[in-house]
C-alpha cells in the first residue's frame, strides 16, 4: 500500500525553484482538466520537448511526462482557463511566504494574470486580476479571515506561525519560551512552519529528543537547532537536491501478488536522515520523483475505487426507479391535461343541453325544493328515461356536482357554477397539469443525466476493479510521453564510426539546422545542385574522419534533387561552419534556407547517388534505419540498397520490405510483420527508385 505524505513547504519552496528554469518563459498552449481539482498546462518552449505541468489543488504542483486521455468535453473551469490563460505567457512561479502556496504569473494581452494555487486542505485555484481582484475560482467560499468571492479582493490565508526563512536566532529562542510546556516538535512543526517530517529531520540532525519539553531547551541547544535549520535552508536556496523515492520492501508490489513493482511510502527532494537503513530510488530532478511517485499513489487509489461499486450499483437502482416514477407520472400528467381539455370541448358541444339541464334543475331548486328533493327528483327522471338529451351518471350531494357520461367521458357539474364557468374550469385543470409536466420533464432529464454520469462511473469502476494495480501502472505507462532528442526533428543517421549526420528536411528546417545547431568544430555539406538540404556531421569534441566525410557525403548527394532526375552521381563539397553566410556579395540578400559560402569548397566529385535501408531488431522490437551504405550495412541485421530509378510510393516500401525479409528468421519476420512500412518512407528520396539486385 502506497503511503501517501503530504505536500510540505519544503517540497514546494524545491519544486518551484526547479519549475522557475523549466516554465518561466514558456508559451501556454492549452490546459486540460482530467478530474475536479487536476489541471495540466501543456507548455511550449524554444529548443525544448514539450513541457506539462500537473498542478492539483490541495495535493501537487510538478512537471509530468505522462499524457492522459482528454476529456470529452472540458469542465466550464477549464473553458475559463483557456479563455483568459491559453496564447499567455508565463512570466512566473512563486511560493507566497514559505506557505503551502504556489502563485503562478501570466503575461497575457490585458496584463498579468495570477493563478493562486492553495496546496493545504481542500485546496484551491484562485484566479486574479492585475488589480488583486479575484476573476474566478474553483470553490467560492465564505471564512472567518476571508472570503474566496467573484469581484472581491484577494488575501492570501494567514499565517499560522512564523515563516522560518526569516526567523532570527532571538525569534526562535523567544519561539520556545513561550511554548513551555509543548514538545519541541510541536512547535517546529506548527509554530516554526516546518511541517512535521522536516521538524522531526532538524530535531534528527541535531541530536535532540522530539520528546523534549520547550522549557527545558538550553541556549546552546537552540543554537545548535538553528544552525541545523540554517544548513537546511542553505542547501534549498543553492538547489543542492537528492530527489528520492522511499521504497517499501517488505511487499513485492502494490497488490501483493508479486511481479517486481515496488511500493513507494515517501518522496522528498533531500536524502534525509530519518530514510536511513531504508531503500532509495534516486532521480534526477525532484519533478520526476514527484511524477513517479503520484503515478503510483493515483494509480492504487484509482484501485481503491472497486470499493465503490456496490455504492454505485444501488444508485443505479435507485435512479431507475425514480426516473420509471417519474415517466409514470409525466405520462399521468399529459394524460389528465388531454382529457380535461377534452372534458371542456364536449361541455361545449352540448352546452345548450348543459344549459337547459341546469336550468331546471335549479329552477326547482328556486321553488322551495331543498337539493336532496331536487336529486331524488334528477334520479326519477333518469329512471323514467324523461332526460334523455343528458346523460346523467351519478350524484354527490354533499359537494352538489352531478356526473355525467357523455361522448364516452365521465366528468362531473358543480351546480353552484354556470356552465361556462364549468367548461372554463376543466380548461384550467388542463392548463394546470402541462405546467406541471414541465416540472416534472425537467426532474425526469436530471435524473436521466445523474443515471448517466452514475453508469459511466459504475463501468469505470467495474474495469478497475477487474484490473491489478500493477497492470494499471503498466497501462499508465505506455502513455509516457517520450522526449525527442533535437536531431529527430530532421533527418539523420549514425556513421559506421559513431558520427552523427543530420540534415535538413526543407527550407525552415535547413536555416534552423544551420542557424542553432551547428557547432564552429561541426562540417557542413551541400550538393552542387539547386533545392539540396544542408547535411552536418556533429563532431562532438572528436576529429571528423575522412570515412565519416564520405557517407556524409553520400548521404548529402543521395537527397539532393538529382535523386528526383534519376542521375547516376552528383557533386557535392564541405565547408566549415564559418564559412556559411546570410549576406552575399556587396550585402546581397540570401534567400531563406540558403547560405552563401565563403572561401574555398573541399569538392566530392561524382559521389554516387545510392542509400541504404536496415532493419535493427532485439528482443522485445525492430524498427527500420536508414543512411548511407556503409552505416547500415554494419548495424543492421538484413538491408537493402536503393538507387534512383521508376518504383515509387508503398510499391517501393513493399518491395524494400519484402527484400528486408528474405535475410531474417521466421521469428525476426514475425517481429518485422508487425511494423508500419511507412517509416521505411523516410529513408529513401522522395519515396522513388529501384532496389541494388546486385547486392541482394
Amino acid at each position: 500500500m502506497v503511503v501517501k505524505s503530504e505536500f510540505t513547504s519544503f517540497d514546494v519552496a524545491a519544486v518551484v525553484q526547479e519549475l522557475q528554469s523549466l516554465v518561466v518563459g514558456s508559451r501556454v498552449n492549452n490546459i486540460y482538466q482530467f478530474d475536479q481539482k487536476t489541471i495540466v498546462f501543456k507548455l511550449h518552449k524554444a529548443n525544448v520537448p514539450a513541457i506539462r505541468l500537473v498542478v492539483e489543488a490541495g495535493r501537487r504542483i510538478h512537471s509530468t511526462v505522462y499524457a492522459e486521455e482528454s476529456p470529452v468535453e472540458p469542465p466550464a473551469f477549464c473553458m475559463m482557463l483557456r479563455h483568459y490563460l491559453r496564447d499567455s505567457w508565463f512570466d512566473s512561479v512563486e511560493q507566497y511566504e514559505f506557505e503551502r502556496v504556489v502563485v503562478l504569473g501570466f503575461r497575457t494581452k490585458t496584463g498579468v494574470l495570477r493563478l493562486v494555487v492553495e496546496l493545504f486542505g481542500e485546496g484551491n485555484f484562485v484566479l486574479v486580476n492585475p488589480e488583486g481582484v479575484i476573476i474566478q475560482a474553483l470553490f467560492f467560499k465564505r471564512m472567518r479571515d476571508r472570503h474566496i468571492l467573484r469581484g472581491e479582493k484577494f488575501l492570501f490565508p494567514p499565517a499560522l506561525g512564523f515563516n522560518p526563512l526569516k526567523l532570527s536566532l532571538s525569534a526562535l529562542q523567544g519561539v520556545f519560551e513561550g511554548s513551555g510546556d509543548v514538545e519541541v516538535v510541536r512547535v517546529f512543526a506548527r509554530l516554526v512552519g516546518l511541517g512535521g517530517v522536516y521538524a522531526e529531520e532538524v530535531l534528527l540532525r541535531a541530536g535532540v529528543k522530539k520528546t523534549l519539553l520547550c522549557k527545558d531547551l538550553e541556549s546552546s541547544v537552540v543554537c545548535g537547532l538553528f544552525d541545523v535549520l540554517q544548513l537546511l535552508f542553505s542547501d534549498l536556496s543553492a538547489g543542492k537536491f537528492e530527489p528520492c523515492i522511499v521504497v517499501d520492501e517488505s511487499v513485492d508490489n502494490v497488490d501483493g501478488t508479486g511481479g517486481g513493482s515496488e511500493d513507494y511510502l515517501g518522496v522528498a527532494p533531500f536524502r534525509l536522515r530519518r530514510f536511513d537503513g531504508q531503500s532509495l530510488k534516486g532521480f534526477s530532478t525532484f519533478s520526476e520523483a514527484l511524477d513517479e511517485f503520484f503515478l503510483k499513489v493515483k494509480t492504487v487509489e484509482k484501485a481503491l475505487v472497486s470499493v465503490e461499486v456496490d455504492k454505485l450499483q444501488s444508485e443505479q437502482k435507485r435512479l431507475k426507479r425514480v426516473i420509471a416514477d417519474q415517466e409514470v407520472a409525466l405520462a399521468g400528467e399529459m394524460a389528465k391535461c388531454e382529457r380535461d381539455k377534452l372534458v371542456g370541448n364536449v361541455i361545449y358541444a352540448h352546452f345548450g343541453e348543459f344549459e337547459g339541464f341546469l336550468g331546471r334543475v335549479n329552477a326547482l331548486n328556486q321553488t322551495g325544493v331543498d337539493w336532496g328533493g331536487v336529486f331524488a327528483q334528477v334520479l326519477s327522471d333518469k329512471a323514467a328515461g324523461r332526460v334523455p338529451e343528458v346523460y346523467v351518471d351519478g350524484i354527490d350531494a354533499k359537494n352538489l356536482v352531478i356526473n355525467f357520461f357523455v361522448d364516452g367521458l365521465r366528468f362531473g357539474l358543480n351546480l353552484r357554477l354556470s356552465v361556462f364557468d364549468n367548461a372554463n374550469e376543466f380548461y384550467e385543470r388542463g392548463k394546470r397539469a402541462k405546467q406541471k409536466s414541465v416540472g416534472t420533464v425537467v426532474a425526469l432529464e436530471d435524473s436521466k443525466r445523474k443515471l448517466v454520469k452514475v453508469e459511466r462511473d459504475l463501468a469505470e469502476a467495474e474495469h478497475i476493479r477487474s484490473l491489478k494495480p500493477a497492470e494499471m501502472l503498466l497501462a499508465m505507462a505506455k502513455r509516457k510521453v517520450e522526449t525527442k532528442d533535437w536531431f529527430e526533428k530532421f533527418r539523420h543517421f549514425t556513421t559506421s564510426e559513431g558520427f552523427l549526420v543530420v540534415a535538413g528536411k526543407d527550407v525552415v528546417t535547413n536555416d534552423i539546422l544551420i542557424k542553432k545547431y551547428t557547432r564552429a568544430e561541426d562540417v557542413v555539406f551541400h550538393a552542387e545542385i539547386t533545392g539540396s538540404p544542408f547535411v552536418v556531421v556533429k563532431a562532438e569534441g572528436r576529429q571528423i574522419t575522412d570515412q565519416a566525410l564520405k557517407e556524409a557525403g553520400e548521404y548529402a548527394a543521395a537527397f539532393c534533387r538529382a535523386w528526383r532526375e534519376n542521375v547516376g552521381s552528383a557533386d557535392v563539397y564541405w565547408v566549415k561552419v564559418d564559412q556559411l553566410s546570410k549576406s552575399g556579395p556587396s550585402g546581397e540578400s540570401v534567400p531563406h534556407g540558403a547560405f552563401f559560402v565563403v572561401g574555398k569548397r573541399n569538392w566530392m566529385r561524382n559521389t554516387p547517388l545510392r542509400t541504404a535501408v536496415g532493419v535493427m531488431i532485439n528482443d522485445n522490437d525492430c524498427c527500420f534505419i536508414g543512411g548511407s551504405v556503409d552505416a547500415i550495412c554494419t548495424r543492421s541485421k538484413s538491408y537493402v540498397i536503393i538507387v534512383p530509378g521508376d518504383h515509387q510510393g508503398k510499391d517501393l516500401l513493399k518491395m524494400v520490405l519484402k527484400t528486408l525479409m528474405l535475410k531474417l528468421s521466421n521469428e525476426d519476420k514475425e517481429k518485422l510483420g508487425k511494423t508500419s512500412i511507412e517509416q521505411i518512407r523516410e529513408f529513401i528520396p522522395y519515396t522513388k527508385g529501384a532496389i541494388n539486385q546486385k547486392h541482394i
